[in-house]
């Protein structure tokens, strides 16, 4: 009977115990913050053939495995597309940035997409570190077609329950989707490589009228002046720089750019700063596109040094020109995507 007595005592307070721990505010942040995403079936991240290493890279500063999935061709170009792991009731991210081939990128990102819908995935976010199709964003001509809203719809009608998107061409693209978009800017990643440079006299440049509030901003957080060119586009990839608007001569000029495809404007741009007086240029962008003879024109450009970000691989030629530095946006990725895991603020990352 006194064994009885001792023992239900003994639960009684053990029980009191565990309760008190419940209850206990620190405890339960103390157990939970460990445990963030490591051995976390409900947190998981994919990607397509498009940038393999930035999602490693992701991956890595996130403390977590890349998801195991099968991807291959058919002989007929036709993309085959197998998760070989549960995501039933997870929060998946697909890193996938529809860079060149386009369509073929594109394409995998749908098919991953749909992949994840069918596998019962909680919530699917792709992670599109550059937007392919976003230069055409509006009816600026008659007769054609809008494609950064065709692929905004194809993303959704696939599954897509948020999106992730760095430096959009036009912001406004945002609102061609019906789900939300957490739009990031690469502005932290190169103000950073800027800094460590100590560029005296520093003014930067917007290369044409579009990208002036980007410039503004790039120039607020350097504490740099602000100038423009203005250009006028005679064909497609085809530019004719204009003039100078603003201040350069004896001053260090900074081109600030989205996207790098062709280079010919670029090269224009530097090229009419140092006409106006400009001592050096320098330039920067956050996706280096360079299609076509695009390296082969920086390389013989009058052009210092061109800062870009990793948001798409570059080509071995790329790689080996030494005018072209690159600079990793995985870190800021990865914070992002933590945040959208963890429901909180995104935009916080840039106040």
């Amino acid at each position: 009977m006194t064994t009885t007595t001792a023992t239900a005592i003994e639960k009684q307070q053990q029980q009191k115990g565990q309760a008190a721990t419940v209850q206990t505010p620190p405890a339960q942040k103390t157990e939970r913050k460990p445990q963030r995403h490591r051995d976390n079936d409900r947190f998981k991240i994919f990607c397509g053939s498009a940038n393999e290493q930035l999602a490693n890279d992701i991956c890595k500063d996130l403390e977590i495995p890349l998801g195991q999935a099968h991807l291959q061709r058919f002989s007929d170009g036709e993309v085959y597309f197998q998760l070989l792991e549960n995501v039933r009731g997870a929060d998946v991210f697909v890193v996938q940035p529809t860079c060149y081939p386009v369509d073929e990128h594109l394409m995998e990102l749908l098919l991953m997409i749909d992949a994840l819908k069918r596998a019962s995935a909680r919530r699917i976010t792709p992670v599109i570190p550059y937007y392919g199709y976003s230069r055409q964003d509006r009816k600026d001509k008659p007769r054609v077609a809008v494609s950064a809203k065709l692929v905004a719809d194809l993303l959704t009608t696939a599954g897509a329950h948020r999106a992730l998107v760095v430096d959009l061409h036009a912001p406004q693209i945002q609102g061609f989707f019906n789900i939300p978009v957490d739009h990031l800017f690469a502005s932290p990643v190169l103000v950073s490589a800027v800094r460590a440079l100590n560029l005296p006299d520093l003014t930067v440049i917007s290369p044409d009228a579009g990208g002036v509030e980007r410039a503004r901003f790039f120039a607020k957080k350097m504490d740099a002046a602000l100038g423009i060119v203005d250009k006028r586009r005679t064909d497609l990839n085809v530019t004719e720089v204009m003039n100078v608007i603003g201040d350069v001569r004896g001053r260090t000029a900074l081109i600030l750019d989205d996207i790098i495809d062709t280079a010919g404007t670029l090269v224009k741009t530097a090229d009419a700063l140092l006409d106006a007086g400009a001592s050096r240029v320098v330039a920067c962008a956050s996706h280096p596109v360079l299609s076509g003879q695009a390296v082969e024109r920086i390389h013989n450009s009058r052009l210092e040094q061109v800062i870009v970000t990793d948001t798409i691989p570059l080509s071995e030629a790329a790689k080996n020109e030494p005018k072209i530095k690159v600079r990793s946006i995985a870190g800021l990725l990865a914070r992002a995507i933590e945040s959208i895991h963890e429901e909180t603020s995104v935009s916080s990352l840039f106040s």
